[in-house]
């Protein structure tokens, strides 16, 4: 093995390039730095966009059941309605039943006051011309 010499050349180009790598390493560090930094920033946003999502499908049930519930109580004020307008129907039926009713016996109340008023006219016309 035959040993070099180093001259004053190649110990300023080795310092040169050690100073280089130590710059680059420096930078290289920082850009690690940098990037932990990120990552750490990236793993924090991430655990927020989680939990904003387990708030939102949270939200979703909650707004699902409370649209149920809310289905439910329209097709129970539908059949009430429904109910309401039978029963409605039915009043409006026996009111007009009733209506008839009230109509044959006021026409039966007016014949039998004609008939009674013709009756005392006779009945005067009878004693006057006698």
């Amino acid at each position: 093995m035959a040993v070099t010499r180093w001259t004053d050349e190649m110990l300023d180009g080795l310092a040169s390039t050690v100073g280089g790598l130590a710059a680059t390493v420096s930078e290289l560090s920082s850009d690690v730095s940098e990037l932990r930094t990120t990552v750490s920033e990236l793993s924090s946003t991430v655990g927020e966009l989680t939990s904003t999502v387990h708030e939102v499908r949270d939200s979703l049930d909650g707004v699902r059941i409370t649209a149920q519930a809310l289905l439910q109580i329209a097709a129970q004020n539908q059949q009430r309605m429904d109910m309401f307008e039978q029963e409605l129907d039915l009043m409006k039926q026996r009111q007009a039943e009733s209506d008839q009713r009230f109509n044959v016996l006021l026409e039966e109340v007016r014949y039998l006051i004609r008939g009674n008023r013709d009756d005392r006219e006779n009945s005067e016309n009878q004693g006057g011309s006698s």
